[in-house]
């Protein structure tokens, strides 16, 4: 498959200005990403000029396949209070950013990763997320949008083709936000 022309360019001030901070990790492997979703409306106001690109290549890029110019995926560290205990050494177990854009107001943007693997920080756990979950949060992040309650918002879900094993093996997506 031809590599998609990257309509815009990642900067990375977490990773040049904190460098105690995070792990460098690359995405895991997904065989046939599918695209679930895809907010163009959030795309264009983050002014990421992703129209040219046709479905698959959105799918490889928001799956972390296809890592756009600028892009450097990171795992954050962070501490924190956690199981009723401060605990010093967290992190981003399953998520990764990739970087940050300017938007059309002029705000950087974080874009990260969510269900893509596991990192140095995910204690055993598989690092991947469940398509339900995943749907969920993009839907219930619009929603709370439109309603004026500031939030995340989702990017694009895209389905892995891979099984996820919870209390039952469900079919399993990456979040882009």
């Amino acid at each position: 498959m031809q590599e998609p022309t990257a309509p815009f360019c990642f900067g990375n001030s977490y990773a040049e200005e904190l460098l105690d901070f995070y792990v460098e990790c690359q995405p895991m492997a997904v065989q046939e990403p599918e695209l679930l979703q895809f907010n163009a409306s959030l795309a264009t106001e983050l002014g990421l000029g992703l129209e040219a690109l046709v479905s698959q290549d959105l799918a490889q890029v928001f799956s972390g396949q296809t890592l756009l110019d600028g892009s450097r995926p990171l795992a954050q560290a962070y501490a924190g209070h956690q199981f009723g205990g401060f605990s010093p050494q967290l992190g981003d177990g399953r998520g990764l950013l990739l970087g940050e854009v300017a938007g059309s107001n002029g705000d950087r943007r974080d874009i990260a990763l969510k269900g893509s693997g596991p990192t140095a920080f995910s204690r055993g756990g598989d690092g991947k997320a469940a398509v339900g979950a995943v749907l969920r949060e993009y839907l219930i992040g619009e929603a709370m949008h439109c309603l004026g309650i500031p939030t995340t918002r989702a990017l694009a879900a895209v389905a892995t083709g891979e099984l996820v094993y919870r209390e039952r093996p469900l079919p399993g997506a990456i979040l882009t936000r």
